[in-house]
């Protein structure tokens, strides 16, 4: 194998890649990330084995094709430490030689063929999607999954895919986040009765290789595991096994509630001053509304007291409830600042909804007054 690759561009895909790999395994071979070059052009492959991705690496000159297990620690040093633009690549039988302009490095390389195969994408059933789409539905879903969850499988987002609907929901018991958009099957491609639970690792990674979000995702679900295809990666991954819990029955009646607007970066602000003097026991925050305000109230033994006001266009009977200020900021956190969202309550006992005009739904469960 030679060729001629340039730096930044190589740093890049690198990176990628190398994001999927254990930093621990039994498997010393997983630590290395796999190139494969072929006259079309240069892949690298990397996986744990329950999650695996390939990234074609941009504007490769292709001399002599081939295979190498490039050494994860030491070439992403290479590649981050020199400045030259260009860098060649040659196997000689004995390892690795890496060369730029002004410098040369010999690696010793274990043995390609003991790199485990990563799944190509070559479904004829699968939907695609708007990137940018994707990865607002990731940002707005991921954070709300419990990994540590033993009752359910709620360690990853469920995806159900009908028609040119896509909905995703997340879950840790105590919160639920649902968005919902369209895309287009291609062949029929639907997950039906299946369980498509895609892994907050998964989820996280696709978040990171989708970048600015420009293109199209092709999402194709499998009965045991999901491949996603975008510009310049696949991405193959195992999915959560488990039930998952029956998501629309948990989400409340909001007909008899109370709809509220509010302005995200305002509301976020107060959000966190309220929580400053919350603590890990008390953690609630008094979110009351009425007379045109916003009244949050903090207060903890150890930590003192807090009272924020913002007004608000509300002048109904007074309503309060009291809510983890944590999980009110994560749903405030993924949606911009200056977007205006309606807070649907109907009183202290009862989930509180919001709901962006973007199909974004957010529920959490109030706390119990004597948990403070």
């Amino acid at each position: 194998m030679k060729i001629t690759c340039e730096r930044e561009k190589l740093l890049n895909a690198f990176g990628q890649a190398a994001g999927v790999a254990p930093a621990r395994s039994p498997h010393p071979i997983l630590k290395n990330v796999k190139i494969e070059v072929q006259k079309t052009g240069a892949v690298l492959l990397a996986t744990d084995l329950e999650l695996g991705v390939r990234v074609d690496v941009p504007d490769v000159q292709i001399e002599t094709p081939g295979t190498a297990v490039l050494p994860i620690d030491r070439f992403s040093a290479i590649l981050r430490e020199s400045s030259d633009e260009k860098l060649l690549i040659e196997t000689d039988g004995q390892g690795i030689i890496v060369e730029t302009q002004h410098s040369k490095f010999n690696l010793p390389a274990e043995n390609p063929d003991e790199f485990p195969a990563v799944a190509t994408f070559s479904e004829q059933k699968y939907h695609e999607l708007a990137g940018r789409f994707f990865r607002e539905l990731i940002r707005r879903t991921a954070f709300a999954t419990d990994v540590e969850s033993t009752r359910y499988a709620l360690g990853g987002v469920l995806i159900e895919l009908a028609g040119s609907k896509i909905t995703a929901v997340a879950t840790d018991g105590r919160r639920l986040a649902k968005v919902e958009g369209r895309g287009e099957a291609i062949g029929g491609h639907g997950t039906g009765d299946s369980t498509t639970i895609i892994p907050t690792r998964t989820m996280q990674a696709l978040e990171r290789l989708l970048g600015d979000g420009e293109g199209e995702v092709q999402l194709a679900a499998r009965p045991n595991d999901v491949l996603v295809r975008t510009k310049q990666c696949t991405m193959y991954s195992r999915l959560v096994e488990g039930r998952f819990p029956n998501w629309r029955g948990v989400l409340p009646d909001t007909s008899r509630a109370q709809s509220i607007q509010l302005v995200v970066g305002p509301t976020h602000s107060a959000v966190r001053q309220a929580a400053i003097t919350a603590s890990e026991d008390s953690r609630g925050v008094d979110f009351t509304f009425g007379d045109g305000r916003l009244v949050l109230t903090g207060r903890s033994t150890d930590r003192g007291q807090s009272r924020v006001e913002l007004p608000v266009p509300y002048d109904g009977s007074p309503i309060s409830i009291m809510l983890d200020p944590r999980f009110f900021a994560d749903f405030l956190k993924v949606v911009e600042p200056e977007k205006t969202f309606t807070l649907q309550l109907i009183d202290s006992e009862n989930p509180a909804v919001c709901m962006t005009d973007d199909g974004y739904m957010y529920v959490i469960m109030p706390l119990a007054r004597d948990h403070h």
